[in-house]
């Protein structure tokens, strides 16, 4: 399906693209430009919250608490250390006062106490040398984070006798909003260069790899700024940013990835670079379309839960997404055009190399300078490069199909033993153990921990609404006193028609007795209407809202893949093969995520503090990026496969509808295996930069993805992909004749009818190596070709074995 020469046709999109190209790319310079202002400051605007769910009853009785009570949900902690002193000893009395009075009289603070107060044993070290002084920080999380700055430095450090460090949700949000920003600017730091230098590996040219990054920053940019904007409407995460670069970068290089690759296919078969870019968009373009739905689909799965924490990773991940993709699809042609054979300069693989020019230009196929001089260099180097990657990738689809059900079941048995630790998975909520362990917030909350009674914080507060009388209060304070798991009861303080209890739990604040707890407290009758929060509140509330939309996302995202896949092949049983090897291929990167995050293993190497327990939001979300990434590759595998196969039939009627089955499974992983494999490094680079954060949560996203990726590119599509449409053979392709009907009318499938001698013009040297899909140019990636019947007649010979 190559284009060729002046006598190639030119589709209306081509030549949307291509009619102007220089005003294409001043255009996008200039809106890049404006994304970047409109973008500017954007993680300042960004929320450290949004795993709760907004119409769950804890929320509602956090909000009224805090509106009638706040002093029952202090969100700042100053824990005052007296050194070698009591805290009782006069001095220390004296100036832990001055400093409760003193915190008291700041703006946006409210709710202010302390054991120097109340003589709570609840905010008393059990050492006797520690005290907490509690107040509850008014506004939203913006507004608290400026309250918040404002007080550290007037409070921190050595008052007198005592030493004041700062502690509670609010500076754990605050320092971990803090953190991220700086290691996001880090990852970057670490991602770009590297990816370049991957891309320069994989291109040779250092033109050629410019232009994948280039795309990636355009996403990235354009991203941050609907991220802005949406701020005005909508809370957003700041988490979303690290899925933006990620995803910005990993994807638009994917996109451009194939584009250039397959431009450069074009460009060595003789064709201009117009009529280059024609083909491209209309093969490898449609492609990156089907591909961008497809990860779209997955994150906008996000959309249907509660959690604004997961809604922002949809918006941004659905922005950056669609940004890459247009950007593949419109930018980068323009520039392609305008490039044209010189997308091919600057080798910068000739600093690495030795010998003689002959040698040289026999190891990778490159021309040398005469070549860049007529522009044609690069012309050989694809073909050379791919007859060494495309030899190796054919021998492992000959070996797979060749050994299919010993391959299909050996791999679906590795992948499935190493997710079995998932089995075990623990649910809890995102607390200071998400920072280093020097964070200072994180060293307050574990001296709480460790050294208070009970778990300060981490109680039950049960909201009582409607009037009633001192002996109905004491009598409902006496039942939930008798519950199993309550072991201290606090209260009522009343207001009005108002009142709260605080519950003790017996163990710590989220494990499973005070999730039971919360049960039992809800069902425990009383004369008045009542609501319980508390942070096991809010976790059981969560985990309800999230089992309640789950399979309402998992059905959409299996039920939409399903037909834009079917919509690309025109077949029933690929779709279906493809939702299921992708849903496999995620068994590894959860099996590890609780191995190593929830029980421990490799903490100390990887720098984090295991809370014992799996964040209930991180499995949606690394299920929903994972499979739209993995989904990603299996297309570009697909769409080529479904290439070779219908062509396959065009060029080699003799053949049998199985040979022309195996025939188009190699060629497919022959022709996009090593760029796929490629991709998927590059991704996963930027992953494991994103994975080299210090907080939890980012770590546990970047790295569990990264591997991920990596088994996906490397394990299911080299080995599973191609057993399984072994073993399913000539049925791969099956559908009702009713839907035939359907996708030969709507279908979007790459490629399409194999032009004719009239429609391509074949330089003699390429036709003298057309390969067995009859395309010029590619018989250098299957070495050893003559001509093209003797090409197709060992394709017979090893799709038979």
């Amino acid at each position: 399906m190559s284009g060729g020469g002046a006598g190639a046709r030119v589709g209306g999109w081509t030549r949307f693209v291509t009619a102007r190209p220089r005003l294409s790319l001043l255009a996008a310079l200039v809106l890049t430009v404006l994304a970047v202002l409109a973008g500017s400051g954007v993680a300042d605007r960004l929320g450290s919250g949004g795993w709760e769910d907004p119409a769950a009853e804890s929320t509602y009785a956090t909000k009224a608490l805090e509106r009638e009570f706040p002093a029952s949900q202090p969100n700042l902690l100053l824990l005052v250390d007296s050194g070698g002193s009591a805290v009782d000893a006069p001095a220390v009395t004296a100036e832990a006062r001055r400093l409760t009075a003193r915190l008291a009289a700041e703006k946006g603070v409210t709710g202010v106490g302390s054991y120097w107060q109340s003589r709570s044993p609840a905010l008393r070290a059990k050492d006797g040398h520690e005290a907490l002084i509690a107040a509850h920080l008014t506004g939203d999380e913006k507004a608290m984070g400026r309250t918040l700055d404002r007080l550290v430095p007037a409070f921190r450090g050595v008052h007198g006798p005592v030493k004041v460090t700062v502690g509670g949700p609010v500076a754990v949000r605050h320092e971990m909003q803090t953190i991220i920003k700086e290691d996001l600017t880090r990852a970057e730091l670490i991602a770009l260069p590297i990816t370049l230098l991957l891309l320069v590996m994989v291109f040779g040219s250092a033109v050629a790899a410019l232009l994948p990054l280039g795309i990636g920053i355009v996403a990235i940019l354009g991203t941050n700024a609907v991220l802005r904007g949406l701020t005005e409407f909508t809370d957003v995460s700041v988490f979303a940013l690290n899925l933006t670069t990620a995803l910005g970068l990993g994807l638009a290089i994917d996109y451009a990835l194939f584009i250039v690759r397959r431009f450069r296919e074009e460009l060595s078969s003789g064709a201009d670079p117009v009529a280059a870019v024609g083909t491209t968009l209309r093969t490898a373009g449609r492609t990156v379309l089907f591909s961008a739905l497809t990860v779209a689909v997955s994150l906008a799965a996000m959309l249907l839960f509660p959690q604004y924490f997961l809604r922002s990773f949809a918006y941004a991940g659905i922005a950056v997404v669609l940004l890459a993709a247009a950007a593949a699809l419109i930018l980068l042609p323009a520039a392609l055009v305008l490039l044209g054979h010189r997308v091919n300069s600057l080798d910068l693989r000739r600093l690495f190399r030795r010998g003689d020019r002959t040698r040289t230009t026999a190891a990778d196929g490159t021309e040398g300078a005469q070549a860049v001089a007529d522009g044609t260099e690069g012309t050989q180097a694809v073909a050379g490069a791919g007859a060494v990657e495309g030899s190796a990738w054919a021998r492992t689809a000959t070996l797979v199909m060749r050994r299919a059900p010993f391959f299909a079941l050996g791999t679906t048995a590795v992948l499935v033993l190493l997710g079995l630790p998932f089995l075990g998975v623990r649910f809890g909520t995102a607390d200071d153990r998400q920072l280093p362990s020097t964070a200072e917030s994180h060293v307050v909350q574990q001296h709480l921990r460790e050294g208070f009674p009970g778990s300060p914080g981490g109680g039950l507060e049960v909201l009582a609404e409607g009037r009633a009388t001192p002996a109905q209060y004491a009598a409902y304070k006496e039942r939930i006193a008798a519950l199993p798991e309550a072991l201290r009861v606090d209260g009522p303080l009343v207001k009005g028609d108002s009142a709260y209890f605080t519950v003790q739990p017996r163990g710590e604040a989220v494990d499973d007795a005070a999730q039971r707890l919360v049960g039992e407290l809800r069902s425990t009758g009383a004369p008045f209407a009542t609501k319980v929060t508390g942070t096991a509140a809010v976790l059981v509330d969560s985990k309800h809202a999230i089992a309640e939309e789950l399979p309402w996302a998992a059905a959409f995202i299996a039920i939409v893949t399903l037909l834009l896949v079917f919509l690309l092949t025109g077949s029933v049983v690929i779709p279906v093969q493809a939702v299921v090897l992708n849903a496999l291929s995620l068994t590894a990167m959860f099996g590890a995520v609780v191995w190593v995050f929830q029980d421990g293993h490799l903490s100390g190497l990887l720098g984090f503090t295991s809370p014992g327990s799996i964040e209930t939001t991180l499995p949606v979300l690394m299920f929903c990026v994972a499979f739209g990434l993995s989904m990603d590759y299996g297309v570009f595998l697909l769409s080529r496969i479904k290439e070779e196969y219908d062509r396959g039939g065009a060029l080699d009627d003799e053949e049998t509808g199985e040979d022309r089955h195996r025939r188009a499974v190699r060629q497919g992983l022959q022709r996009t295996g090593g760029l796929i494999t490629a991709a998927a490094v590059i991704l996963a680079v930027v992953m494991v930069a994103i994975g080299t954060s210090r907080v939890t949560n980012t770590k546990m996203l970047g790295l569990g993805i990264a591997l991920a990726v990596l088994m996906d590119a490397m394990i299911v599509r080299s080995l599973l992909v191609p057993a399984v449409m072994r073993l399913t053979g000539r049925a791969t392709w099956w559908a009702p004749a009713p839907l035939r009907r359907f996708h030969a009318r709507f279908g979007l499938s790459e490629g399409g009818p194999a032009p004719t001698g009239a429609q391509v013009a074949v330089p003699p040297a390429a036709a003298s190596a057309a390969p067995a899909g009859g395309r010029p140019g590619e018989a250098t990636e299957d070495p050893g070709s003559g001509a093209a019947g003797g090409d197709r007649g060992r394709d017979r010979a090893a799709s038979r074995r």
